[in-house]
């Protein structure tokens, strides 16, 4: 504009589209949630602030943000930046150190990234971001305690080593995360993620959540099982697990939605049953 090749009315036309205040984007351009981050490093950012929380999470690839739903950034303490629409900016105090160059902008460490969830979400979701991050082997279990414990008596600090606590790089899907974390917020005992059931050396089956010990195993049915050939598989894998003596428990979407109080009241009984 300032050079005279575009009008202000021409940015309102639909040859373009708005990303945030004063960045547009051609308007063929797919929009998406990396699309935005980029924008939002190269022309909106202070020095020193970048992209944080799940944005970052997700930038690597330990996640999802919705294209639509604002970016998640970090600001060093002290400097002023924001309100801007599109964008939920956090003012807090970060090292240097913390801040990696990632695909051309600047973003928090994974491990940064997981002390930026631990504050910034409710545990369950939490977990649900840091599991997948563990998943990748982008951060380890004795790294997220040890963050925790060396930041002890710093504000957050409990919120960090619960949820280092109830991790864990087993899961495999959102839902199987927020399932395990549910059921361990209940009091019951912590489950083995993908459990791998043997007899005499040879595979039998494995579980998305087991106590081994008591042979109970819970398993999610996701969308996956909306496929008659993928259901058919996993109802004749588990059926070898009834021969093998043990309880098999199944979750569906709906009911971890609509019944989990329900489902918890038999496992608790499986579980009481069997410790007799």
């Amino acid at each position: 504009m300032a050079r005279g090749l575009l009008t202000r009315g021409e940015l309102r036309s639909k040859a373009w589209r708005a990303i945030f205040r004063d960045v547009y984007a051609d308007a063929q351009l797919t929009v998406s949630h990396r699309t935005r981050c980029r924008a939002a490093a190269r022309w909106l950012l202070p020095p020193g602030a970048a992209i944080a929380g799940r944005s970052a999470a997700a930038l690597f690839g330990a996640g999802f943000v919705a294209d639509a739903e604002p970016l998640d950034v970090l600001v060093p303490a002290g400097q002023r930046f924001g309100p801007v629409a599109g964008l939920a900016v956090h003012t807090v105090e970060v090292d240097p150190f913390e801040v990696q160059p990632h695909d051309g902008m600047s973003v928090t460490t994974p491990l940064r990234t997981c002390w930026d969830l631990a504050q910034w979400l409710d545990l369950e979701e939490a977990v649900v971001v840091v599991d997948r991050l563990l998943n990748r082997r982008l951060v380890r279990c004795e790294q997220l305690r040890d963050l925790a414990h060396n930041r002890r008596g710093a504000q957050g600090w409990k919120r960090m080593l619960r949820l280092a606590e109830l991790a864990d790089a087993g899961a495999e899907s959102a839902q199987e995360s927020r399932l395990r974390v549910r059921i361990v917020l209940a009091g019951v005992p912590q489950p083995v993620t993908q459990f791998v059931v043997q007899r005499d050396g040879r595979f039998i089956a494995r579980v998305d959540l087991a106590w081994p010990h008591l042979r109970i195993a819970v398993e999610y049915d996701g969308l996956w099982h909306d496929d008659p050939e993928q259901l058919h598989r996993d109802r004749r894998r588990l059926n070898r697990l009834l021969g093998e003596d043990w309880i098999v428990l199944h979750v569906t979407a709906r009911r971890l939605r609509e019944d989990f109080d329900g489902f918890l009241t038999e496992l608790r009984q499986a579980i009481h049953t069997r410790a007799r």
